[in-house]
């Protein structure tokens, strides 16, 4: 009995070699047709290469200025008896700010309106004394002596009054004296002179007034911009745009309209300075800004998303989808910079670049463009 039991477990053991054998010659080709495979191709969006016209700019860090800014001061001497307008006012050219007490004033206006009066009333008494005597003097009824004492009387009335008059229009400046009125349209600045105070002669400011439209924007480019800033202003004006740091949505249209005439040689830049309106007042004198430059037009610019750039030792590089959905590295020159897009120059319009998962990708790497967009211009933008 035990002799039939091994006797059959060989033969199972046999049957199961065999059929093992046979399974393993069968499938042998297919095993080794089987062999490793690569990295799997990674998803990549890929944008089109834009080309265009574009604006160029310079753009530097600037301070507003005032065009205008004066201290006012009394030209008289007296007392302050009113200040009409508040501090700190926005005012109009012309418009009273300060009232001096004007009583000496007119006092002293009458007084020389009533000489002026009198010495006329002489005038006139000499000029007929000299009408007789002239017709006198030809019939021989007047001396000659007597005849030139009355014209020299004449003339000394003459004199008299045309002093007087003198005397009038100094009196009646010095009455105006006592208003102080806005030289031009601005802003009044902090009170110093309260009613009450005694002014005037001692170079004493009641109060500051700067004009704030428009207003100058005052930079300093390095000299290796003045000849492409030179170049622009004889081609046409350069207009500018002013913007605040805190807030880029804010802008200011203007113009260049000055360049300084030397180079300061501690720093190598220029004074530059742009004239900016400013109607509803918003930018101060003082406030730091920052100002662009249009300079030119650039055509043919072909531009690419500023998120494809990459960066390593031999310069920017961005990655396009080469032969063979393989992720190809070219070197590229920057160039001026407009909205989310830059220029480049080391592509061809027709390249695919490729702009995200720029990290997991290399040289060769295979890759499946994904989301590729015809971009237009203003996709760019």
């Amino acid at each position: 009995m035990k002799a039939w039991k091994i006797l059959l477990g060989s033969a199972a053991v046999v049957c199961v070699g065999a059929a093992i054998a046979s399974y393993s010659l069968r499938a042998g080709p297919v095993a080794a047709a089987a062999g490793p495979s690569g990295p799997p191709a990674m998803p990549v969006p890929v944008t089109a290469v834009i080309k265009r016209t574009i604006p160029v700019y310079l753009e530097y860090s600037a301070r507003t200025e005032s065009i205008r800014e004066v201290s006012l001061q009394a030209k008289v001497a007296g007392y302050i008896q009113s200040q009409p307008t508040v501090d700190g006012a926005d005012v109009k050219g012309d418009e009273l700010l300060y009232k001096i007490d004007d009583r000496d004033y007119r006092a002293t206006l009458d007084q020389a309106k009533a000489q002026a009066q009198r010495n006329v009333a002489a005038l006139g008494y000499a000029r007929s004394n000299f009408n007789r005597g002239d017709e006198l003097v030809k019939t021989g009824f007047l001396a000659k002596d007597n005849y030139d004492q009355r014209a020299s009387t004449l003339g000394q009335s003459e004199a008299s009054v045309a002093m007087d008059n003198a005397g009038v229009r100094s009196a009646e400046i010095n009455l105006a004296y006592t208003e102080i009125r806005a030289p031009f349209s601005g802003r009044l600045g902090r009170n110093r002179a309260p009613v009450g105070t005694l002014v005037g002669g001692s170079g004493f400011t009641l109060n500051t007034l700067v004009q704030l439209d428009p207003l100058y924007v005052t930079f300093n480019p390095s000299e290796r911009d003045i000849g492409v800033i030179q170049t622009a202003r004889l081609a046409s004006k350069v207009a500018t745009k002013v913007s605040l740091p805190d807030d880029a949505s804010a802008d200011y249209s203007g113009e260049l309209t000055f360049v300084d005439n030397g180079v300061d040689r501690t720093t190598g830049t220029i004074t530059a300075r742009a004239t900016v309106p400013n109607p509803k007042f918003t930018l101060l004198p003082g406030q730091y800004v920052r100002v662009r430059l249009h300079v030119r037009d650039e055509p043919d610019a072909l531009m690419v998303p500023q998120v494809a750039l990459g960066s390593s030792q031999l310069g920017k590089y961005v990655y396009v989808v080469g032969e063979g959905n393989k992720a190809e590295q070219k070197i590229v020159t920057l160039g001026p910079t407009d909205g989310d897009a830059v220029s480049v120059k080391g592509l061809v319009e027709t390249d695919r670049v490729i702009t995200g998962n720029l990290q997991k990708i290399g040289p060769g790497s295979p890759v499946s463009p994904i989301g590729q967009k015809e971009a237009s211009a203003s996709d760019v933008k």
